[in-house]
């Protein structure tokens, strides 16, 4: 393996600092995941059972001022409305920003936060309105980060389970046909089966069939929430008789445990292995990964029961991971958080509250270039391709934001060819020093480094 502090930052993290040192081996960079989390401790996002307004609250107050219409009431309870919606759209707005700055501040990189934007898009979620938007990242902080170094199985419950999993795939309208809800009527929804199947263990290509799905459709009937209690099993919904998944049988005892014993099975499956070994290459390294690569993932994948951190350190340890040369894209999200962090923007800057000029530089620039914040094409997750992010109207965008952003975050440019050693690296390819030393203003060159392929690619 050769070692590379460059590529270690921007290949595997959030992207070059000037106050931040690259690190300097594979254990720097896994160090903070086997510690406590201090880039949440510093900058804290409100896990979904913890963040207000709840989705009670929202309920009660939505419901008062429904009732309160065309009543000497209505005024106070629209006023109490607009208050709650204010409320969700500041949570909201610090929840993008503190994941923003997380990047920027980030040690040893960065590999925790990619490793969370990497799991969280692979268990992609969506909102269809306003009460939930803001506990988009609150699932995330609750289900996915604190098991981005642990055991991909737990992951996976924690991640099925959760309200806004079970909310986006519409698991709760699902009724077993025989259950005793199901002989009054209601039908058996498939998405969350299909999708666990298709997307978020074996893959689309994995071993099973339609049967497969029905069958643990019906073996999920019962899991759903309720908007106080989160998630629950109910009873009376659940399909009667045994279901066969994948060749294994579950008996007749409708509960939780039994979905959680088809979860662990399904984590466990030698398929979700190599699915799931070949994204990791694939999103890390390169659309056409090196088959050693993939193998090496997938048999410590298996050899260790999907323990994230093993494979994590495989990824890192592997020669291929380091020389596969830097063809990825940064999406939208990535290359604006790795230009604030190679800027050096405080995180007070970047968190500053929301106003029109702050969504202009920070989350308006990021749906012009192609990735709307949490507003993803489908549970596939964001596409993996350069070709997805580099069209000519997302690049214009990259691009304008490069030359107008900067000069609006901070007080006093840097140096532009100090910036571009910071940015690009030492080994930075002659046209990026050229612009950097030869531009007519410092926003300038500061933008051309910026908008260069050197800067984009990873």
């Amino acid at each position: 393996m050769t070692f590379d502090s460059l590529r270690a930052a921007t290949r595997f993290g959030t992207g070059l600092s000037p106050q931040l040192p690259p690190p300097d081996s594979v254990a720097a960079m896994l160090r903070p995941l086997r510690g406590r989390d201090e880039t949440a401790r510093r900058l804290p996002i409100a896990p979904y059972g913890e963040i207000r307004p709840s989705l009670v609250e929202w309920n009660v107050v939505a419901r008062d001022w429904r009732k309160a219409r065309g009543t000497p009431q209505e005024a106070a309870a629209r006023t109490a409305f607009d208050k709650l919606r204010a409320a969700a759209r500041a949570a909201a707005w610090h929840n993008f920003t503190s994941t923003l700055a997380r990047g920027v501040i980030a040690p040893e990189g960065g590999l925790h936060e990619r490793l969370t934007r990497f799991w969280a898009d692979h268990f992609t979620v969506g909102s269809r309105t306003m009460r939930d938007r803001h506990l988009l990242t609150a699932y995330v902080e609750e289900a996915i980060r604190p098991h981005v170094a642990g055991r991909f199985e737990e992951m996976l419950v924690a991640v099925v389970t959760h309200p806004v999993m079970l909310a986006y795939l519409d698991q709760s309208r699902s009724v077993g046909p025989n259950s005793a809800a199901g002989r009054r009527g209601g039908g058996l929804n498939e998405n969350l089966a299909r999708e666990l199947l298709e997307l978020h263990t074996i893959g689309a290509d994995g071993p099973y069939d339609q049967l497969d799905v029905r069958e643990l459709a019906e073996l999920l009937t019962g899991l759903g929430y309720n908007d106080q209690r989160g998630m629950e099993f109910r009873p009376e919904r659940a399909e009667p008789g045994s279901e066969t998944v994948l060749g294994v049988t579950f008996p007749n005892r409708a509960g939780f445990d039994t979905i959680r014993e088809a979860l662990r099975m399904l984590a466990r499956h030698p398929a979700t292995a190599g699915h799931l070994a070949r994204k990791i290459a694939v999103h890390f390294v390169s659309e056409d990964p090196d088959p050693a690569l993939v193998d090496a993932l997938e048999a410590v994948w298996r050899d260790s029961d999907g323990d994230l951190l093993a494979v994590t350190a495989a990824l890192l340890e592997h020669p291929a991971a380091w020389e596969a040369p830097p063809r990825k894209v940064k999406p939208p999200f990535d290359y604006v958080q790795s230009a604030l962090r190679a800027l050096g923007v405080p995180p007070e800057t970047i968190m500053r509250p929301e106003t029109g000029e702050t969504r202009r530089l920070l989350q308006i620039p990021l749906a012009r270039m192609g990735q709307r914040w949490e507003h993803p094409p489908g549970p596939e997750g964001w596409p993996e391709a350069a070709e997805a992010w580099i069209t000519p109207p997302n690049l214009a965008e990259r691009i304008d934001w490069a030359m107008r952003a900067p000069a609006a975050l901070l007080p006093e440019l840097p140096d532009p060819r100090a910036f571009a050693r910071v940015a690009v690296g030492t080994d930075m390819p002659e046209p990026v020093a050229f612009a950097a030393r030869a531009a007519e203003s410092r926003a300038e060159a500061i933008g051309l480094v910026l908008a260069s392929p050197a800067f984009q690619r990873r």
